[in-house]
């Protein structure tokens, strides 16, 4: 367990290409920043923005989907509260992320 009373993240076995995509995700953003800095064509900085965008959606349903696989299920295995507990913590999660 951690310091915030969790196991090992589901991510675990590819935090390496997880990382790799927010590397790619902060070039995006630092892309945006320059666009910004040399006045350029707002629908082009909008089109950087959607690619970002869609980019963080994708990374967040990866993560989504391996804490499914790895946190809730072995919670749903053991069963009584904690199943439930992890059950309605991922309904906030995709609640949240469907609303943004």
């Amino acid at each position: 367990m951690d310091a915030t009373g969790h196991g090992a993240p589901g991510y675990s076995d590819s935090k390496d290409a997880h990382l790799k995509r927010l590397r790619r995700v902060e070039g995006q953003v630092r892309g945006l920043q320059r666009q910004v800095e040399n006045d350029t064509y707002c629908i082009d900085v909008l089109t950087q923005v959607s690619a970002a965008t869609k980019a963080l959606e994708a990374f967040a349903l990866s993560l989504l989907e391996e804490h499914l696989h790895h946190c809730v299920a072995s919670a749903l295995k053991n069963g009584g509260e904690e199943a439930d507990a992890k059950v309605k913590e991922a309904s906030a999660a995709i609640a949240r992320l469907v609303k943004s």
